[in-house]
């Protein structure tokens, strides 16, 4: 019997683009965050009400200051108890930016642009790897990948032209 997972996450994740870079946080902020070390797009949870794309807005003006317009979704990812007790069910969205400016205080870790042939260069999750290799093409995506003491057991990923 599989098991019902009686507490689902709803968040965002974002990949702001700029020319030929891509704008990411290194996650050093917080020595106990499941995250540490790794780099990852920016993006949050969802608040009561609020819809994935008003969040995803939110999120990256509080993280990074920046105002996007227009994030293009791109896929919905899985993560089946990926903090040992959650569901996490990630909204992902490209969005493009004329400026690299940015504001940042944030706690989680330190905001950089990064080339996008680097993306696979960094510390990122393992399955992290597997959609960023597509999250520029023009198809949509869906993913889960099932972690365990931070290791990618298993994943599934599909492509789908439209949603």
């Amino acid at each position: 019997m599989k098991k019902n997972y009686s507490n689902n996450i709803l968040a965002t994740l974002c990949y702001i683009v700029s020319g030929d870079s891509v704008l990411m946080i290194h996650r050093v902020g917080k020595k106990n965050d499941i995250h540490h070390n790794k780099y990852n797009g920016l993006g949050g949870k969802l608040e009561e009400g609020e819809s994935p794309y008003d969040c995803v807005i939110r999120e990256i003006k509080e993280e990074s200051g920046i105002k996007i317009k227009n994030p293009v979704f791109k896929g919905i990812l899985n993560f089946p108890c990926f903090d040992g007790k959650n569901n996490w069910i990630v909204f992902v969205y490209v969005a493009e930016v004329s400026s690299r400016k940015f504001e940042s205080d944030s706690r989680e870790g330190v905001l950089e642009w990064v080339k996008k042939k680097d993306l696979l260069k960094l510390n990122l999750w393992e399955g992290d790897k597997i959609f960023l290799k597509r999250i520029f093409d023009k198809n949509f995506f869906y993913g889960t990948f099932y972690y365990k003491n931070n290791k990618l057991l298993k994943h599934s990923f599909r492509l789908v032209k439209s949603i």
